[in-house]
């Protein structure tokens, strides 16, 4: 690492996970496409199942169980496939982010294959994330609305009760929200916590919310700016599907036609969708890779950290009796620096070529 490394303003962040992304185009696309892709292969499974029972129970004046079973029996094999391809997806994207980082090569293959060793840590991370900062929060407005509820079952009360009970539900999911996207940003660094210093699940959450305070602020506006460019990404690329859907209504084609076109139309739509997720995801894991090296600078000095491995002078320092902080733990299949510095070889990687320069 050169002198060039240092904490980076929000533009700089955004700049240079632009950079990060436009090197690594194929690699964070490939990786992010996987949970995308599971998940409409899924969708598709599950529209032949609904024709085929509609085609079956057409002319009949009841359901059929033989078909209910069959979609039950599907989502029940298919959701855990998508799960662990979410988890891998989401441990791949954050491995290929530091490494793309620290100027190291990765392959698709080997970024998937990154959270394998590891996959249960990265679930049972999500798994406590998921129930920390929406199933703690839901579950106290939810029991709220409970109880709004049977209080005023109990005790009889008119339209104003009601109308009383209603607000004070709807200010407790207000809230609840609040909480919500608070909580989200606290523990937003969490995954690169969890996959770069290969601690566990709580350890990870714990850390996390330390390394983000003071930088929550910015990690909002990121995801701001990230939801607005979908929203407009999407709008834009829904347009071919309205001037279909435009063309056939002004047309006025036969029923036959006109459905035909709607299912070229929706499959377009798809289409669309599937590359749009695709291409839009891997920029918030990036930045928040980012936002957890910022941190680690901002609170630990660990650019200066990293240039004292480069130069061998925390070997130099364990070796006079002084003890060296703790180094940064290598992800999973790559060696550690303290490895490479235990063999006498420059530990850590080299500071990429594009690097954010001093403005």
């Amino acid at each position: 690492m050169n002198e060039s490394l240092r904490p980076l303003t929000l533009g700089e962040i955004l700049d240079r996970t632009a950079q990060l992304y436009r090197r690594n185009f194929l690699l964070f696309a490939g990786v992010a496409a996987l949970p995308i892709g599971v998940m409409i292969a899924i969708g598709v499974l599950a529209g032949a199942l609904v024709v085929a029972a509609a085609a079956a129970l057409k002319g009949s004046s009841g359901s059929n169980p033989i078909a209910i079973l069959a979609l039950v029996a599907l989502i029940a094999l298919t959701l855990p496939l998508y799960i662990a391809a979410y988890v891998y997806s989401t441990a791949g994207l954050t491995q290929a982010a530091v490494s793309a980082n620290r100027g190291e090569k990765l392959t698709i293959r080997a970024a998937l294959a990154s959270g394998r060793a590891r996959f249960w840590t990265y679930l049972w991370f999500l798994v406590l994330q998921g129930l920390v900062v929406a199933g703690i929060p839901l579950a106290a407005a939810g029991g709220v609305a409970v109880i709004l509820f049977y209080l005023v079952t109990l005790t009889g009360g008119g339209v104003a009760a009601g109308v009383a009970s209603g607000f004070f539900v709807f200010v407790a999911f207000g809230a609840a929200l609040v909480v919500i996207v608070w909580l989200a940003l606290g523990y937003s660094v969490g995954m690169a916590v969890c996959v770069v210093e290969q601690k566990t699940a709580w350890e990870s959450l714990m850390r996390a919310w330390k390394l983000s305070h003071g930088t929550r602020g910015r990690i909002f506006v990121m995801f701001l700016l990230v939801v607005a460019l979908t929203m407009v990404v999407s709008m834009i690329a829904y347009i071919p599907f309205l001037i279909i859907v435009g063309v056939i209504t002004a047309a006025g084609h036969s029923a036959q036609t006109a459905s035909v076109a709607m299912v070229v139309a929706e499959l377009l739509n798809v289409i669309v969708n599937f590359t749009l997720q695709t291409l839009l995801t891997p920029v918030a894991w990036i930045a928040l890779v980012l936002f957890y090296y910022d941190q680690r600078m901002r609170k630990e000095g660990f650019d200066i950290e990293w240039m004292m491995q480069q130069a061998g002078l925390l070997s130099q320092q364990a070796g006079s009796g002084h003890a060296p902080s703790q180094p940064e733990p290598g992800p999973a299949g790559f060696a550690s620096a303290a490895a490479a510095s235990e063999a006498g070889t420059i530990s850590g990687p080299t500071l990429p070529p594009d690097t954010v320069e001093e403005r």
